[in-house]
């Protein structure tokens, strides 16, 4: 931690370039390696301190141009030192982020720039006094200086401005693999769960968790601890990672109550990529269940499964409103066999059993029968009963008795896509309606007071280019725009947040930048952040973010620990 203010340079006013309220240049050092995102102590009128965040920094000479550099190199020889000793110096941009007093006239030239110490940095970023702190990472200032002068520190946010009331919603990009999304995502979630264990029983801000496993076996083992074996020395690293969730204010256990839902899988079909073993070690420890979808109880849901099927006709719309309604040859329909059956009746041009409604052709229930045979037909996920002697379940008699910290992981990754999209659509929609209060007259129905949701690949869902008449597509925005009044909070992480629904990235409260490419930063979407921050955003390193959220007076690069719960390999 920094105890003394080091003078590291003086503030510059130019007849071209001069000072403003917002924004200040000043000389340091050639030697001294300074980054973006570091705060800086300036010195100002009647006492006060000014503190701005370095956004840019150049190396400037007496040289009038390229050409003279080069002519005095003994025209081009590449062996000939400099005839001319240049004069030469390091000048850095700064963001001014605020003043002590409140004094914003532009800061006076010559004034002493000076590192910052660490309740200095606070101050100016706007980290002192937050009320309600969960911890979002950590940073690390002044990399380049001494040991002494370089500043490790805690970042906390509002929690009531990322779950709510105040704000709510959070967006992660990056792209896939290098940067970490899930691993930050489910340090935040560690976070919130941690904050909530510990704090006073207070049914009015309680939480629950339910999570979406959409890669391999990423999050089927979140109750378990990390051994860290991919390390050469692995006792040492663990040691190193619990230490460092204990210094950020975090417990080095993994989740705790933790519950995981897996498709149900048939004799010569899985639909998980857990083995047989593992499965039933899990539900012999009482932690796992397998999840089925059961005509009369799931058929409302029908329409999840055309979320992405182009209806521009809507007969879609249709077909599906005949079904669930139980006209004609339907009202008989009890199991999803009959169901393809019923349909297969509807196909055959001289059927006797043709819809009353003149305006769905035979070519629609033919489209129709081909989708729902793709998804339903010799899947062992959708069943015709649940049976109470094995541990099984819909998911939405699962999530309707969801209790405060509690975390359901519900199992997507080897579901085809449409399939995916069905689970995560009904899921969203049973805690919607948990929310509203359409459970609230059943036995055991006690919904904690906010719910968040995570999921991978959000584009699948709410991108640009989701059909508009897409149900799930519906559900997210209303989760969005309405979630934070309902107590659903969505976090959500895709590789290329200028994909996503501008009323999905518009209504979160908190956005993670991780490291992308430069295509996509050139993007409207990255428009406010400054150019030196986009560049770096092309060059972090796993385990380190952008963030943004409403209380911090800037964009913080912030860095967080490996995860604490088990990875597979």
């Amino acid at each position: 931690m920094t105890t003394n203010n080091k003078i590291i340079g003086r503030v510059i006013a130019t007849e071209k370039n001069p000072t403003t309220i917002d924004s200040f240049t000043f000389w340091t050092d050639p030697q001294l390696i300074l980054n973006p995102f570091d705060v800086v102590k300036v010195d100002h009128v009647n006492g006060s301190s000014s503190y701005g965040v370095i956004e840019d920094i150049a190396h400037i000479t007496d040289t009038a141009s390229f050409l003279a550099s080069y002519i005095s190199s003994d025209f081009g020889d590449v062996s000939t030192e400099d005839y001319t000793q240049r004069v030469g110096m390091n000048y850095i941009t700064a963001k001014v982020l605020c003043n002590s007093s409140n004094i914003y006239i532009p800061l006076q030239s010559n004034s002493a720039v000076k590192l910052a110490n660490e309740k200095e940095i606070k101050y100016a970023l706007g980290l002192d006094g937050i009320s309600n702190p969960l911890v979002c990472g950590y940073l690390e200032m002044y990399n380049g200086t001494t040991d002494d002068e370089k500043v490790l520190l805690p970042v906390h946010l509002n929690s009531k401005f990322i779950i709510g009331p105040e704000g709510a919603h959070l967006n992660i990009s990056g792209i896939s693999g290098l940067a970490s999304k899930t691993s930050y995502a489910m340090f935040l979630l560690k976070a919130i769960q941690d904050s909530h264990l510990n704090a006073k029983d207070n049914d009015d801000d309680s939480v629950a968790f339910v999570l979406f496993n959409v890669k391999g076996k990423d999050l089927l083992a979140i109750d378990q601890k990390n051994d860290f074996s991919d390390f050469p020395d692995s006792p040492k690293k663990q040691k190193e990672v619990e230490d460092l969730y204990v210094s950020l204010g975090l417990s080095p256990e993994p989740f705790k109550n933790v519950h995981y839902l897996f498709p149900n899988s048939g004799v010569h079909q899985s639909n998980t990529y857990m083995t047989p073993e593992e499965l039933n070690e899990y539900i012999k420890l009482k932690k796992g269940k397998k999840y089925k979808y059961v005509y009369d109880e799931d058929k409302n849901n029908l329409d999840l499964m055309f979320a992405n099927i182009d209806d521009s006709t809507q007969t879609m719309d249709s077909i599906i409103s005949y079904i669930m309604s139980g006209q004609g040859i339907f009202k008989d329909v009890k199991t999803w066999e009959s169901l393809i059956e019923a349909i297969k009746q509807m196909t055959a041009p001289d059927s006797s059993n043709k819809s009353k409604d003149k305006e769905i052709p035979v070519v629609s229930w033919r489209k129709f029968l081909r989708i729902v045979k793709k998804s339903i037909e010799g899947n062992s996920l959708f069943a015709n009963r649940i049976d109470e002697t094995k541990p099984e379940n819909r998911i939405e008699d699962e999530l309707k008795h969801i209790k405060k910290n509690d975390v359901y992981v519900i199992d997507i990754a080897k579901l085809s896509e449409d399939q995916q999209s069905f689970v995560f659509g009904s899921a969203v929609r049973a805690i919607c309606d948990l929310q509203l209060g359409e459970y609230s007259g059943e036995e055991g129905v006690k919904p904690p007071s906010k719910i968040i949701i995570f999921i991978d690949e959000l584009n699948k869902y709410a991108s640009k280019e989701t059909l508009k008449t897409s149900p799930i597509l519906r559900q997210v925005l209303d989760v969005a725009e309405r979630g934070r009044s309902l107590g659903i909070v969505l976090f959500g992480a895709e590789q290329f947040r200028s994909s996503i629904h501008d009323r999905v990235t518009g209504n979160c409260s908190t956005h993670a930048y991780g490291r992308t490419n430069s295509i996509e930063i050139s993007k409207s979407d990255y428009k406010h952040i400054p150019n030196v921050y986009k560049t770096m955003i092309t060059r972090l390193k796993q385990g380190e973010y952008i963030i943004q959220n409403p209380i911090f007076r800037s964009l913080l690069h912030i860095k967080f620990p490996l995860p604490i719960y088990k990875q597979f390999k």
